[in-house]
Parts: structure tokens; C-alpha cells; sequence
């Protein structure tokens, strides 16, 4: 029986950091994305607002800088190894990120099936206009899921999903595996296994085990 993977990104396949915080580092706005981050974790802004926040920041961003920033980004081990093995046994994986689309959408290059983000314009974003319906929220990975699931003939029970945080709570919560990666406590109590450690082979593998 086949398959889907689903994998989030920030905390989970970028190690102790996010697409946000790496193209901050690029663009020399670490100060500035950290005051951003306090102010959504105290709930002085939304999603929506966050979104609006960061694309005024990243106005002057290349493709340039964001190639630099995925490339620059310390991604675990292992995870085109994965993707391949997921893949010669005729099984799916995917990615689900809160992060901006045009960050993501790299992974397809490392062997995802379909890799999801935040809607934004394409680079160089020249002044374009945000559209804010197309910002992400964790209530949005169950509905790319779903999707998906319906896209490769397959269910929720089919599903296995790889996540670390707050985020990951409401996928893993309707799958039937689920694998905590460098979890915390928003995932670690739902999820059916449990890995801390840098390299992906070993998070699957538990899978595999199962």
C-alpha cells in the first residue's frame, strides 16, 4: 500500500532555523526578522500581518540572494536520500511550509513531488501587490493534504507526517504516522515516533521500522 510523506520545513529539514531567518541573514536584516518573530509569538500580529511585514523587507530581493540563502542553509543531512528511496518504491513525498513559495518550491529540485508555500509574486517583486489570501496557515497543510491525497489516489491513513512545532499540530493530529523531528511539545505527545538528531535517514528509518 502506497504512501504519502509529508514533510514541513522550518525546525524539521532546516536544522534550528527557518527560510525567514536565513533570508534575513542574506539581506542583513536579522534584528529586523527577530522583532517581526517577537511580535507574532505575542500576538501583536497575525499571519496575514507577518506576511505584509516581510514582504515590505524583501522588496530589493533577488533570486540571486534567495538561491544564496537556500544553498547557505543548514538542511539536514540525508534528505535527497530519502526523497529518492520514497520515490524507487513508488511512494510520494511532499512538502508543506509556512515559509514564502518562492523558498519551498527549491525542494522540488531535491526530488519532492510537490513542494508548497506561501503565495508570493515571483521574484523581482518590482512593487507588485501582496495577496494575503494566499498566505499559509497550519490549518492549511490538512487541506494541501487532502489534496494531494486525493491527486495520488490515496487517504489520511496513507499519510505520514514529519514536523517540529505548533505548526505541525493539526496534520498530525488527522494522519495516521506521524514523526516528530527535534520536536516540541505542540508535537511530541501526537506524534507516533519521535527523533532528535541531524539526519533524515535516521527520522525515516523509524518509519520504515514501524
Amino acid at each position: 500500500m502506497g504512501k504519502l510523506h509529508l514533510f514541513d520545513m522550518d525546525g524539521t529539514l532546516l536544522y534550528g532555523s527557518s527560510a525567514n531567518v536565513e533570508l534575513a541573514r542574506e539581506l542583513g536584516l536579522i534584528e529586523e526578522f527577530r522583532a517581526l518573530d517577537a511580535e507574532f509569538m505575542a500576538g501583536l500580529i497575525d499571519s496575514p500581518g507577518y506576511a505584509r511585514r516581510a514582504y515590505e523587507l524583501w522588496q530589493g530581493l533577488t533570486v540571486e540572494q534567495v538561491a544564496a540563502a537556500f544553498e547557505g542553509a543548514p538542511w539536514l543531512d540525508g534528505i535527497r536520500e530519502v526523497w529518492a528511496d520514497i520515490r524507487a518504491r513508488g511512494e510520494f513525498c511532499a512538502v508543506i511550509s509556512l515559509s514564502p513559495d518562492f523558498f519551498v518550491r527549491r525542494l522540488t529540485e531535491w526530488g519532492a513531488h510537490a513542494a508548497f508555500g506561501g503565495r508570493f509574486p515571483e521574484l523581482p517583486f518590482r512593487g507588485a501587490p501582496l495577496d494575503v489570501s494566499g498566505v499559509l496557515v497550519p490549518e492549511s497543510k490538512v487541506r494541501i493534504a487532502d489534496r494531494l491525497c486525493a491527486e495520488y489516489g490515496l487517504t489520511r491513513a496513507q499519510c505520514v507526517a514529519y514536523g517540529d512545532s505548533m505548526s505541525d499540530a493539526a496534520l498530525f493530529s488527522v494522519v495516521s504516522t506521524s514523526v516528530a523531528v527535534n520536536g516540541d511539545h505542540h508535537v511530541s505527545e501526537l506524534a507516533t515516533f519521535s527523533y532528535a538528531g541531524q539526519d533524515l535517514c535516521a527520522a525515516y528509518e523509524l518509519v520504515l521500522g514501524g
